[in-house]
C-alpha cells in the first residue's frame, strides 16, 4: 500500500518538499491494529484495508484536512 498511497499523493499533485510525504517503516508499535498509518503532526492513526481507504485518507484527511473517523484508532 506504500507504493499505492506514494503514488496517489504524486498523482493529485500532493507529493514533494513542503507538501504530502509519504514514507515506509515497520512495526510503528500499533502493529496489533494490522497495517496502519499515522499522519503528521495531527497524530493522528489509522487502521486500513484496501485501496479504497487509502483514497479516503488521503482525499479526506490529506487534502481537505478532515479526519476519516471511521478508520481512526486511538
Amino acid at each position: 500500500m506504500y507504493r499505492y498511497a506514494k503514488d496517489k499523493c504524486r498523482d493529485e499533485g500532493k507529493l514533494g518538499k513542503g507538501k504530502i510525504g509519504v514514507s515506509e517503516s515497520r512495526c510503528l508499535g500499533r502493529c496489533e491494529h494490522g497495517p496502519v498509518a499515522v499522519v503528521y503532526p495531527d497524530n493522528i492513526w489509522y487502521q486500513y484495508i484496501d485501496e479504497e481507504d487509502i483514497d479516503e485518507i488521503i482525499n479526506k484527511h490529506l487534502i481537505a484536512g478532515k479526519p476519516v473517523n471511521r478508520l481512526k484508532i486511538d
